[in-house]
């Protein structure tokens, strides 16, 4: 399947709705048929959630960030409000503020909760007026990877991309400075999955997911490197969780399956210490910790999957 790369980018910022990469009748690639950040294909987005009702899980993240933020000296909450954007400025958000007000035990704890509403409804304004130059910023960012997914000679598209082309999508992303992988990178990207999904172009949806693919991967792996307790390499020479950081995850079930018992076990265990080291390090609730869970979500399901055929 091949489309032009300036004519999907265009459908992309200026919200062409005529525009199909993708036939209705068409089948779905594999990469699509995946679940969550493995090539879901969402109607609305997967990371807001505004029009339905928060889970007991959401509402008690919501809660703890409430709790934080009420605390947290005002000329901290900029900081906070930037960090967890998506998620503080939803109307569900304020409502729970309401509803910790009105349950509130003392008269301090009630006053703090109608403090914080108010600074958070000034802060926010504040921060929508410095954001629109910044999503501006990112939304090149996303752009300059997406464009690396084209064909260089013709600035076609071809799904499923080749190897060279997603290795060129890494080299764009890894080249972007750190702190432009930032909440407004990853609204951008969600946004356009949303918008792409919504025109019928799915196979756009594959390609913008595979940013966050490989977003995930090289964040999680910077993340390592940045801890003093590094995963465990195999003496043997055998692959270990930064193989798989650095691989397409496409390849996992391959790269998985060549393993020995003992390999898959020290991964395992990789796996499930990054997930309890860098994504409780991330801010809680922010599209960043999102992401990054449901990548690592995604690999533990395919090691224990190995680690049971093998037992």
């Amino acid at each position: 399947m091949i489309a032009r790369c300036a004519s999907i980018l265009l459908v992309l910022f200026h919200g062409i709705s005529s525009f199909s990469l993708l036939p209705r009748n068409a089948p779905r690639p594999h990469y699509l048929q995946h679940g969550a950040l493995m090539m879901s294909s969402p109607k609305n987005s997967r990371l807001e959630g505004n029009q339905r009702m928060p889970s007991s899980k959401e509402v008690a993240l919501m809660d703890e960030m409430i709790k934080k933020l009420a605390l947290a000296k005002p000329y901290e909450l900029p900081a906070a409000v930037k960090r967890a954007f998506k998620v503080i400025r939803s109307p569900q958000f304020f409502m729970r503020i309401a509803e910790l007000s009105d349950s509130a035990e003392t008269e301090e704890d009630r006053q703090r909760y109608e403090a914080l509403a108010s600074n958070l409804a000034t802060t926010l304004e504040a921060v929508v007026e410095t954001t629109t130059e910044t999503l501006d910023e990112r939304a090149q960012a996303v752009e300059s990877v997406v464009k690396a997914a084209a064909e260089p000679d013709s600035g076609e598209f071809m799904v499923p991309l080749m190897p060279d082309r997603v290795q060129a999508m890494k080299d764009e992303l890894h080249n972007l400075p750190e702190s432009m992988l930032d909440e407004g990178f990853l609204g951008t990207l969600d946004a356009w999955i949303v918008k792409s999904h919504q025109d019928g172009m799915d196979l756009m949806v594959g390609i913008l997911q595979k940013v966050l693919q490989i977003y995930a991967g090289l964040q999680i792996k910077r993340a390592l490197g940045r801890q003093e307790h590094k995963t465990v390499t195999s003496e043997d020479g055998s692959m270990d969780m930064a193989d798989l950081l650095e691989s397409d995850p496409e390849q996992w079930d391959g790269l998985l399956n060549s393993q020995s018992e003992k390999s898959i076990v020290t991964i395992k265990k990789d796996v499930q210490r990054t997930m309890e080291t860098v994504i409780l390090s991330l801010e809680t609730g922010s599209m960043a910790q999102q992401v990054q869970a449901e990548y690592l979500k995604e690999l533990l399901q395919r090691v224990e999957a190995v680690e049971k055929r093998l037992a």
